[in-house]
């Protein structure tokens, strides 16, 4: 998908149409999917907005899945003030969060981003678990792709193959792996009310760029939170590494997330 915030780049995906119809203007919103930063890694490409909200807060029924214990949809806009709004149109019981200022709260800041205030922290690598998630993929797809595999096109098939082929020991090891990364992010989500992390570690390839080369580097950021179902917002935020800035809190914290991305949307506008 071609990004009309960037000529030559790619939007990322697989949100990507949504993210270049809100860059151009020709919505006001949309509704994205995210199983390891497709929500989020668009929004950042393309200069949007992209929320990610906690597992299972935004009902999937309907919608087919890929790794269903790390699949999420969720808003997608111009700014937050829009994705909260649609938040509470999409996700049962959600309720808006109001703050004055970022000073009560204790953030941390990792990976090149600076706020005022923030404790740098290091961040636990995330992408071991990978088998995890490909085995889901695997099982999802395994009868369709034996009955129809000259349907999927060449760049889709290679990954679920590459999925077929994980092994148990592989799996069984990412799944122990997963469980102490969340138990990681939890005791960091629990002294600390907000993550702020760049939302991707690159900036948006060619449009030629074979995906499955670039693949680790643009989940690298975002892929943990849809391991750990936390909430992660996308938005734009010049100081950040590419540009843009994500926001995560423990999971069922979506309010305060898109609260303190509204609030720090607002200082942004006014210091401009």
């Amino acid at each position: 998908m071609p990004n009309p915030a960037a000529p030559g780049l790619v939007a990322g995906g697989s949100s990507g149409g949504n993210a270049a119809a809100l860059a151009l203007g020709l919505c006001e919103g949309a509704l994205g999917t995210d199983s390891g930063g497709s929500i989020r890694i668009p929004a950042a490409w393309c200069g949007v907005v992209g929320f990610k909200p906690s597992f299972g807060a935004v009902p999937i029924e309907g919608c087919f899945p890929l790794a269903p214990s790390f699949d999420h949809a969720g808003p997608m806009a111009r700014d937050v003030a829009t994705c909260a709004e649609m938040m509470a149109a999409l996700a049962p019981g959600f309720e808006p969060q109001a703050l004055g200022s970022l000073a009560d709260l204790r953030i941390a800041v990792a990976a090149g981003v600076e706020l005022a205030g923030a404790t740098a922290v290091e961040l636990p690598e995330a992408l071991a678990i990978a088998p995890a998630f490909m085995r889901e993929v695997a099982q999802t797809h395994e009868r369709l792709y034996a009955e129809h595999g000259e349907l999927y096109g060449a760049n889709v098939a290679t990954k679920i193959e590459r999925c077929l082929a994980v092994s148990d020991a592989e799996y069984e090891a990412a799944v122990a792996r997963r469980a102490e990364l969340c138990e990681r992010y939890a005791e960091l989500l629990h002294d600390f009310d907000l993550l702020a992390t760049p939302t991707v570690a690159i900036a948006p390839p060619p449009v030629d760029v074979d995906e499955l080369e670039v693949r680790e580097q643009a989940i690298r950021m975002t892929f943990a939170f849809n391991a750990c179902g936390a909430p992660a917002l996308a938005m734009p935020w010049p100081q950040a590494p590419q540009g843009s800035l994500q926001l995560v809190a423990a999971p069922g914290r979506d309010g305060l997330v898109l609260a303190a991305g509204a609030l720090l949307e607002r200082s942004a506008s006014s210091a401009g």
